[in-house]
């Protein structure tokens, strides 16, 4: 059993077909900002992306250059592996559905290198609510894929809840964790990471990001109880936090040193193939971190890059704001203005 609340379960598809704007809106950060002042001398670049699926798609995407060229000038990408990485689907009705998720593994290592994702800087979570949609045997697929395609996997119980990644001179904490689950506890129980207190995570790393799946879909606005978990974590030492699950782009926060993406969208869709336009909207969460003596591990700025998602028959076209036609635009800048102070 899946442990969403009846009220939450009973707004899915609502809040699909539109996507909320309602919520608390106040004490958010824009979308970009400089945090260190001068910049140091020098840093290490990391990209935050959201949710990676195929279920909007049968092919590899097109990917506009600017995209490209952004996520090959950062040290280190980390996203979220929303589907299973499988042969072909055990859970066959629910996967035609879209409510259980499935990819191949050559659909994946196409669309990567569609968009210019080198494999040896990606790290891709499988701390998420859809990690066992096609079983214990699709969960350990996925696992050995992955592998096989050389990304490195964060997420898992069996690691431990901080995976430690060399960024340049940096050694970076990367947590990730899930708080929806889709399948019986149990089968999550020793597999992916659901725990979500830093205080238990080690120390003695430069810097400590969290990668949360967390707060409800498709609402631009996170939940008091997601903002305070961010609290907490800032808090506990954690200096740069990414989040994902809800589908659409959320806002940023600056709590102390800390800052916060609350939500990134889909990077790949993972909803379904025709989804309303505010659900297209994506973003590549930028961060340069300082590697200078006395501010080493801080981060010295930080931007949210927005893209749409387009639909191309049967696969999407990612285009940053700045390169689409006048009418969608316009609705995507207002959408944009609505989150972002």
């Amino acid at each position: 059993m899946s442990n969403y609340p009846l009220s939450y379960k009973l707004s899915w598809l609502p809040r699909f077909l539109k996507p909320s704007l309602g919520g608390d809106g106040n004490g958010f950060a824009p979308m970009a900002g400089t945090l260190m002042e001068p910049p140091p001398r020098k840093t290490v670049r990391l990209a935050f992306i959201g949710d990676i699926s195929a279920v909007a798609n049968r092919s590899a995407p097109d990917c506009d250059p600017v995209i490209k060229e952004l996520l090959g000038a950062a040290d280190l990408v980390i996203g979220n592996c929303e589907s299973p990485v499988v042969d072909g689907p055990s859970a066959v009705l629910g996967t035609k559905l879209g409510t259980h998720h499935a990819m191949s593994e050559r659909f994946l290592a196409e669309a990567l290198a569609a968009v210019g994702l080198a494999r040896e800087r990606l790290v891709l979570s499988l701390a998420n609510n859809h990690a066992l949609d096609q079983g214990v045997t699709g969960f350990d697929e996925t696992v050995a894929a992955l592998k096989r395609l050389g990304i490195r996997t964060i997420g898992l119980a069996a690691d431990g809840p901080v995976q430690p990644v060399k960024v340049g001179p940096l050694d970076v904490g990367l947590a990730a964790f899930t708080l929806w689950r889709n399948a019986d506890e149990d089968l999550f129980a020793g597999r992916v990471s659901m725990a979500s207190d830093a205080e238990r995570w080690p120390r003695g790393l430069d810097l400590l990001c969290a990668v949360p799946h967390w707060d409800w879909e498709f609402r631009h606005f996170p939940r008091a109880g997601t903002r305070a978990l961010a609290r907490r974590l800032a808090g506990q030492g954690v200096g740069l936090i990414a989040g994902h699950h809800s589908h659409v782009v959320q806002p940023m926060e600056r709590i102390g040193e800390t800052v916060v993406a609350y939500g990134l969208g889909d990077f790949l869709g993972t909803a379904l193939a025709r989804q309303p336009w505010p659900g297209r909207i994506g973003g590549i969460f930028v961060v340069d971190v300082s590697t200078d003596a006395g501010t080493r591990g801080v981060v010295a700025s930080y931007r949210l890059y927005p893209f749409v998602r387009l639909r191309d028959r049967d696969h999407e076209r990612l285009v940053p704001v700045a390169g689409l036609e006048r009418a969608i635009r316009g609705k995507v800048e207002g959408r944009l203005s609505a989150i972002f102070p």
